[in-house]
Order: structure tokens, then C-alpha cells, then sequence
């Protein structure tokens, strides 16, 4: 009996999130202390757990999305398959998706802090999909048919950059305004790079803290698409931002590195007001003398943090706030 599982680690951002909704550019790592993990087991029906949904076959889950849409904690796996079958359909015409599973998981990623959590439960169904199912796709439009589950049939906002990511690992560059199409899909130039380049980090989240990315992303999205000045103008100052990162992490300017990372919070503080107890966890890390910003849409926050002094402190004054504080884990791929 066929059996697969597939891990998909969580995402800090750098550099230039949030600009990778709206063709800018960003630079982001896996952080391998938090993952989410997807089992596929054999099985005579679809079974989705925790909720238990059971279907005859791919085409009968298509058919319940079709009359019931989506609901219940199991939404991010049903709306994975269905792209996922819709994709092997318009692709891979001569593919049959024969044979059905039952779904397990598991995650360790503090929920709703930015650190990419759903977005890692879809990476890891796609994967096991393909291992599943035996279908291959090239690397570079997984990612935007990862986006197309989130984005599209559940209406959750976002961009590229977690997806990007999480299929590629390591450290990767991304310009989203160098677009191609693939199999359909809108796929931006994405640049994988040496994690040794980054100098030491540390990552901060708070249990209590965390919000839905839509709560950021929905409202950014509106103002964007009206033209706002402020808005459109920080995007640009963005991809400049990243530009630079990427010069000072290959010139291993480390301080000119964590400048540009708290440039770029200010910048997104510019843009929207941000949930307070979210800028008071940047602010106490910065008056231990590190950089700081969101990891992603709020509720953590990365920086540069390079002597275990100076971590210590952070520890302990973060703590205070009620954050947990650990140094990423970064290896490569």
C-alpha cells in the first residue's frame, strides 16, 4: 500500500515584503525549526482529516467544491487538490489521477505570525500530490500554482514570495517584475544564492500576537490598484531596498545589511497602521540594539543579531513582552 510524506519548512522574510503582491522584489530564507508535514496514505476513498470528508475520487471532490465550495480546517487540502487536478488536466492531458488517499498532518508553525504556515500545508499536499500521483512540474511554476489554491479558490491575500520559497529552500532573490508564463501560470525570475551570505539572525513571535495576512493584504490591495501615491511609491522604494540587501550581503556589510532591514519596516509603517503591540515588539528589540521587521505580516519579526550577548538580552526583553526568540535554523537545501 502506497504511503507518501512530504515536509514544507516556514518562511522569513528579509528583505521587501510586502511588495511581492504587486511586482516588486524580496529576498527570503527557510527557517527549518518550524514545519508542516502531509501523509498520503492509500486508501478506497478521498478521506481529508481532521474533518473527516470522504469522496469516491478526484473528480467526486471537484463536483462538492462545484455545489458546497469550501469550509472546515480541511479547506487548504480540498482547494489543493482541486488545482492541482485542474492543472494535470490542462497540462498533462494523458495523466489519470487513479487512485485515492487519506490525509494526515501535523505542523509545529505558530499559527498566524507571518511565518507562512497555511501556504506550507499546500507546498507539502502539493509535493505529496506529485509523489503521489507521479506527476512532474517544473520547479518554477509551483509556486504560482500554490498561489492560484490560496489566492484564487479561498480568496486569501498574499504573493509569491512564501510559495517561491518554500518549494526552492535555502536563500532565494525574487523579482516579480521579471514575469513569464509557464503552463499557464505567471512565474517571476527567482535567483537561489549561498544562506552563508546572511550573517547571524534571530527570530521573535508571539503566540498572542498573530492576525490573518488578509488583515494587512486586503486593504494594500485596494489602495494599490487605486493608485495611491503613498502606496505605489513605497513598492518602488522597496525593490531598491532589496537591490541594495542583496549588494551589501555580497559585500558582507553586515551593518548596512540590518540598516536596510529596519528601513524596510519603516517603510511598511509608512503605509498602514500596523497592530501596536506588533511595533512594540520591534521597538523593544531594537532598543537591545539589533534590527528589526516583520518576518512576513506580523506577529514575528526577524533581524540581525550577531554576538550571543546581545541575543541574551533580546531574550530576556522580548520575553518580557511575551515573545519567544530562537536563531533560525538556515541550511541550505
Amino acid at each position: 500500500m502506497q504511503s507518501v510524506t512530504q515536509r514544507c519548512y516556514a518562511r522569513i522574510g528579509l528583505i521587501g515584503n510586502p511588495s511581492d503582491g504587486y511586482g516588486g522584489k524580496t529576498l527570503s530564507a527557510i527557517c527549518k525549526n518550524f514545519y508542516a508535514e502531509v501523509t498520503l496514505n492509500e486508501s478506497d476513498q478521498l478521506v481529508i482529516e481532521p474533518d473527516n470528508y470522504r469522496f469516491n475520487s478526484v473528480s467526486d471532490l471537484q463536483s462538492h467544491i462545484v455545489s458546497d465550495g469550501y469550509y472546515g480546517a480541511s479547506r487548504l487540502f480540498r482547494a489543493t487538490i482541486n488545482v492541482f487536478a485542474q492543472y494535470v488536466n490542462a497540462n498533462q492531458p494523458t495523466k489519470t489521477l487513479d487512485g485515492c488517499f487519506a490525509v494526515r498532518y501535523q505542523t509545529n508553525i505558530p499559527r498566524m505570525v507571518g511565518l507562512s504556515g497555511s501556504s506550507a500545508l499546500v507546498v507539502a499536499m502539493l509535493k505529496a500530490l506529485m509523489q503521489f500521483y507521479s506527476v512532474e512540474i517544473e520547479r518554477k511554476v509551483l509556486p504560482s500554482i500554490a498561489l492560484q489554491v490560496e489566492k484564487v479558490e479561498l480568496n486569501i491575500g498574499g504573493g509569491l514570495q512564501d510559495r517561491v520559497i518554500q518549494f526552492y529552500e535555502g536563500l532565494v532573490a525574487m523579482d516579480f517584475g521579471c514575469a513569464e508564463t509557464v503552463d499557464g501560470y505567471v512565474c517571476g525570475e527567482y535567483q537561489e544564492l549561498d544562506v552563508e551570505l546572511l550573517p547571524p539572525l534571530y527570530l521573535a513571535y508571539s503566540d498572542a500576537g498573530g492576525e490573518p495576512t488578509e488583515v494587512f493584504h486586503n486593504n494594500l490591495r485596494e489602495r494599490y490598484n487605486s493608485g495611491e501615491t503613498l502606496v505605489v511609491d513605497a513598492m518602488q522604494k522597496l525593490v531598491a531596498l532589496t537591490d541594495e540587501s542583496l549588494r551589501a550581503l555580497r559585500n558582507q556589510n553586515t551593518s548596512l545589511f540590518s540598516r536596510l532591514m529596519d528601513e524596510n519596516f519603516n517603510i511598511r509603517r509608512s503605509i498602514s497602521a500596523l497592530n501596536p503591540y506588533h511595533i512594540k515588539m520591534v521597538e523593544t528589540a531594537r532598543s537591545c540594539g539589533v534590527s528589526a521587521k516583520y518576518a512576513g505580516s506580523g506577529g514575528a519579526i526577524i533581524g540581525v543579531c550577531e554576538d550571543d550577548l546581545t541575543f541574551a538580552a533580546l531574550e530576556r526583553a522580548l520575553g518580557k513582552v511575551g515573545c519567544h526568540v530562537v536563531r533560525p535554523l538556515l541550511d541550505s537545501p
